[in-house]
């Protein structure tokens, strides 16, 4: 598996583990409409500006943070339009959350992946 593979499905685990968390958080249950539902708009972004932002062709952590920079509230916007939800405070504050915890989880994936020297 290419370094470039690795770092990806770190970053694909980092998202799903993240959806799946705010899943289990909110007391629904953990299943493959619920990940696909709030993973994949963002995910769709993230391949979008991957190519252009380097995130897997020079991986490096400043082009790590602008990829979720972009790509989370980009794919966040584009999950509450098609879901038709409204863009009220309650999503503001969604956002900031899912904005630090997916941090969290792409830096701690990342992390691992550097500390194994997969990066």
């Amino acid at each position: 598996m290419s370094r470039k593979t690795a770092l990806f499905l770190l970053d694909l685990l980092a998202l799903l583990l993240f959806a799946g968390v705010g899943l289990l958080s909110h007391g629904l249950p953990l299943s493959l409409g619920g990940l696909a539902r709030n993973v994949l708009p963002v995910l769709f972004v993230w391949l979008l500006l991957a190519p252009f932002l380097g995130t897997y062709r020079r991986p490096t952590w400043k082009n790590l943070l602008l990829t979720w920079l972009f790509a989370f509230p980009a794919g966040l916007w584009l999950r509450q339009m098609v879901l038709g939800e409204g863009f009220g405070v309650g999503f503001f504050v969604f956002l900031g959350v899912a904005m630090g915890f997916s941090l969290l989880f792409l830096l701690l994936l990342r992390g691992l992946a550097k500390g194994l020297r997969l990066w």
